[in-house]
């Protein structure tokens, strides 16, 4: 497994890759170092998302799509949701979750998981909630 490194709100998360989800692994590994703002979630409980309209995932130019997807991540898990029903986006979940969008039920590809840090992720969602957008930097270790 390879380890990630998270950084968001002044917090340093150390994420591995599920070996569930070589696909989608695979493919965000070629995009790192990846800045990206995050929000909070609307309607799937406590998590933060980053939503990335019409963009598609790919490796080795085929386009990502489901595998080791999930509808109920734990606390510290993170999903790629290929699009579809809703925009392409990343939920990472820092409590109880149910992945939805205003169109139902969702399910994503559960590609890492928060392994050192996750004490820290409801911090990091409450700033989000009260202070909207912030920063998120994924990078390989």
């Amino acid at each position: 497994m390879t380890r990630l490194r998270i950084t968001s709100c002044g917090h340093v998360f150390i994420a591995e890759t599920n070996p569930d989800a070589p696909q989608t692994v695979a493919a965000f590994l070629k995009l790192l170092p990846y800045r990206q703002k995050i929000i909070h979630v609307r309607w799937s409980g406590e998590g933060c998302w980053v939503p990335l309209g019409e963009f598609k995932l790919e490796n080795d130019g085929a386009v990502v799509g489901f595998e080791n997807h999930t509808s109920h991540p734990s606390v510290g898990d993170i999903l790629f949701y290929p699009g579809g029903y809703s925009e392409t986006e990343l939920l990472i979940a820092y409590g109880s979750c149910c992945f939805a969008s205003k169109m139902g039920q969702l399910a994503g590809n559960h590609f890492l998981t928060i392994v050192e840090g996750k004490e820290n992720l409801r911090e990091v969602g409450l700033k989000v909630l009260w202070e909207g957008a912030q920063d998120v930097l994924f990078e390989k270790i």
